[in-house]
């Protein structure tokens, strides 16, 4: 007899979604997160006394405008108008800070276009083929279906998008060399590339078209309320349709008999059955340690040991006693020391931590002032990251934090970003009153994430699209969803990963359904907002604050 219909492992934004689905099509679910707080890579945490919360990983969202994928996931299961999302600065939801250039990136292809030609008039015949070649594979990306993984499918899709067929598989450079751009040009139009942290050589025309389709088509935004807003209600979905999340819930072991899931065993011994099981959780984790290599075939343990992992970041988090919102724009910033990003890449990957760190800028109190828990009044926090090295330049086993080179490790970077970030607010350093950090270490320890990777398996042209894992495995009720699938990484990556996993899971197509307006999950079913109410206590399932809103039902 089984526990649950389903068991989802992970509580990102991929399990949670998928979670919520099945939940609101009748499936009994149960998430499994090893966290104390649920909500994976999108989670919040707060520090000196509550006074400041920080993002682990909600920074700016694409399509959430009325008819994106965003939009539409979340009203399928009955949250519009419980999440809100306020809108970057559509004149410059991101600026790119260079020695010789500050360019502002707006929220509209052919404002974006007209930029480029002001700032290089000389290249301007260059950049309207590139730019209109990207431009044309991200509406095609729109437009077409994901093509899934039969010959029929990948003909279907050839037809539909002839520009991404032909070209969008070739990588990011050759398109540069082919519209003879020079290399601050190339720099501006990559400037974002820290999104999804692969160097031009190894990014696809294909995946840089559609990130800046993501944002140029609809905008960039952020939740109203913090990053911990959307967890909060897809758990709420959960919780109030049949399903369960619990927390510090650590699954050991992924259970098979005879190629068959047939549940998971969590960290003590329990055992909970299911007919069905998905992984949110690491891909390579997944595989090689829950299920286990003596279950798969050799061929899938040689692939998944093949893939490589997208590069990890470090964050610095700093807590500012005044109000940055009257001093920037609603805008993230990427600053560069130089042109040369690809060298930036090198030097990553070789292990190297440069003594000028390109730096990604990002502040949670700017972009939504009106949220109580973000900052007190007229005080600010800031988010400051850059991609970090892998593997040897940190220190190996639990007791990391205890080793003197980490701590020695951590303070260089945290002051080499601090400095950086001086070049947007050059009076940062008097205003700072808290501080800290995290590496990739901290992320692998709260994620369970391979080397610490917030973007799963790299994004390169040779793991993209159908190069990645689908939603099914050779394990008979097994699935996959989450960053490391065909979905690939990111927000609204996440969600549609959920959402499609969903779909393949009950035999209907979900993302279509919820694509024309369907709403799946019961809103009248759903958790009344109070006054006090809490997104992070609600992301803690034991909340007494939780049960008290729970009981004004």
């Amino acid at each position: 007899m089984n526990d649950w219909d389903a068991i989802v492992i992970g509580s990102g934004l991929s399990g949670l979604t998928c979670a919520a689905y099945l939940t609101a099509t009748g499936k009994r679910t149960l998430v499994l997160e090893q966290n104390q707080v649920a909500g994976g890579c999108s989670q919040v945490f707060r520090r000196k006394g509550n006074r400041y919360e920080f993002d682990v990983g909600m920074h700016y969202i694409g399509e959430c405008h009325p008819e994106g994928r965003m939009t539409a996931a979340l009203r399928g299961l009955g949250l519009d108008g419980r999440i809100d999302f306020r809108q970057l600065d559509p004149d410059g939801h991101s600026t790119l800070v260079f020695p010789d250039l500050t360019f502002r990136v707006p929220s509209d292809w052919d404002t974006y276009l007209a930029r480029l030609v002001e700032a290089f008039p000389d290249q301007e015949r260059g950049l309207r083929l590139c730019v209109g070649i990207l431009r044309r594979i991200g509406a095609e990306l729109r437009a077409a279906a994901i093509p899934g993984w039969s010959i029929a499918g990948m003909l279907r899709f050839v037809r539909t998008a002839p520009t991404l067929a032909s070209v969008g598989l070739l990588p990011l450079t050759w398109l540069f060399a082919a519209c003879r751009l020079s290399p601050l040009a190339r720099a501006v139009i990559v400037g974002e590339s820290g999104d999804y942290g692969v160097p031009p050589s190894r990014t696809s025309v294909a995946l840089h078209g559609a990130f800046l389709d993501h944002y140029l088509t609809g905008g960039a935004w952020y939740p109203r309320g913090g990053g911990q807003v959307i967890p909060a209600h897809l758990i709420d979905v959960i919780q109030t349709h049949g399903g369960q999340v619990r927390t510090k819930a650590r699954v050991t072991r992924i259970l098979t008999d005879d190629g068959t899931v047939v549940g998971v065993q969590l960290d003590g011994g329990e055992a909970i059955r299911a007919p069905i099981v998905v992984s949110g959780a690491d891909l390579k984790r997944t595989y090689l340690d829950l299920v286990g290599r003596d279950h798969l075939a050799p061929a899938t343990v040689a692939r998944v040991e093949k893939y490589r992992m997208a590069l990890p970041l470090f964050s610095v988090y700093l807590g500012l006693d005044i109000d940055l919102a009257d001093q920037l724009p609603n805008s993230t910033y990427w600053c560069y020391p130089h042109a040369d990003v690809e060298q930036v890449y090198r030097d990553i990957y070789d292990g190297r931590i440069p003594d000028e760190m390109p730096i990604f800028l990002t502040s949670a109190t700017t972009k939504d002032p009106g949220n109580p828990h973000a900052a007190p009044s007229g005080h600010s926090t800031l988010e400051v990251m850059c991609l970090a090295p892998q593997g040897t330049l940190w220190p190996s086993g639990d007791d990391y934090r205890k080793d003197p080179q980490y701590a020695v490790l951590k303070e260089r970077l945290t002051e080499q970003l601090i400095d950086r970030a001086t070049t947007v607010i050059p009076h940062l350093r008097q205003h700072i009153v808290w501080q800290e950090a995290s590496s990739p270490l901290t992320h692998e320890r709260f994620t369970l994430s391979t080397l610490g990777s917030c973007y799963g398996i790299e994004m390169a042209a040779d793991q993209i699209g159908p190069r990645r894992p689908g939603p099914r495995t050779e394990i008979r009720g097994l699935w996959l969803t989450g960053a490391s699938t065909i979905w690939g990484s990111g927000i609204v990556g996440a969600v549609s990963s959920g959402l499609g996993t969903a779909g393949a899971i009950l035999g209907r197509p979900l993302s279509a359904e919820v694509k024309n307006g369907a709403v799946i999950a019961d809103p009248s079913k759903l958790t009344p907002i109070s006054p006090d109410w809490d997104p992070l206590a609600v992301s803690k399932p034991s909340s007494p604050l939780r049960r008290r809103s729970r009981a004004a039902a």
